[in-house]
């Protein structure tokens, strides 16, 4: 089915868009896995970094989970009995994009200028410029899911205010909430490598409890 331009997030838009490629959504998400985990092994052995290989291996799984999650949340919320409204307000302004910003912003203000012990402990005193490439590249791609799992809570909760559903899509929408609350979850993975990074683990666990009470708050609403 074709969508239009702000009918879909902006991840959905990249893989669709590409013009030529038409990779199937499950090809595409395994591509990003396949290549990233590739990334993560070779770097690894090539620069002895054995160190990061398990967090970058959890990252990867994370974000291919989080990029499975994102298509079926918008595919499920593109089929909603809902106004036009609620559409654009989701997909059409991108916020999910400008949360995602801001979280890799401050995650690299921590790491960088903050507190360098988790660079440090990962890659040494001198990473070398591949691994911090990649590192940077699966670090974004995490934090815009996080930015995309705020959006859908946010709007989620404006959705059960402001628009009356019927029963069956009441239901719906509530599943679909629940599904949020299990998407922001998914990043609870990287809690063990955060065990002495008290800023970075009270930065996730924060995450997914506020995603939690929006969501539950939007499934009382409705």
């Amino acid at each position: 089915m074709t969508r239009e331009y702000g009918e879909t997030w902006v991840y959905e838009s990249l893989v669709g868009g590409i013009p030529g490629l038409g990779l199937s959504r499950t090809l595409a998400v395994a591509v990003q896995f396949v290549l990233f985990q590739i990334g993560v092994l070779t770097l690894g052995w090539y620069y002895g970094v054995w160190n990061a290989v398990a967090a970058g291996t959890v990252a990867v799984v994370v974000a291919a989970a989080g990029s499975v999650e994102m298509h079926r949340l918008g595919e499920r919320n593109r089929l909603l009995p809902t106004p036009p409204s609620h559409k654009r307000l989701l997909f059409g302004s991108s916020i999910e994009i400008v949360l995602g910003v801001l979280a890799f912003i401050a995650l690299m203000t921590y790491l960088f200028a903050w507190d360098g012990t988790l660079i440090d402990r990962l890659f040494g005193a001198d990473p070398p410029v591949p691994v911090v490439y990649l590192t940077l590249l699966i670090l974004w791609d995490l934090t815009y899911r996080i930015g995309t799992s705020w959006w859908s809570a946010v709007v989620a909760l404006w959705r059960a205010v402001h628009i009356d559903l019927d029963s069956d899509a009441t239901a719906t929408v509530r599943r679909l909430d629940a599904e949020n609350i299990g998407f922001s979850a998914l990043q609870l993975v990287l809690v063990p490598f955060l065990l002495t990074e008290p800023i970075l683990l009270g930065a996730v666990v924060g995450h997914v409890l506020a995603v939690a009470i929006v969501c539950t708050a939007a499934i009382v609403l409705s």
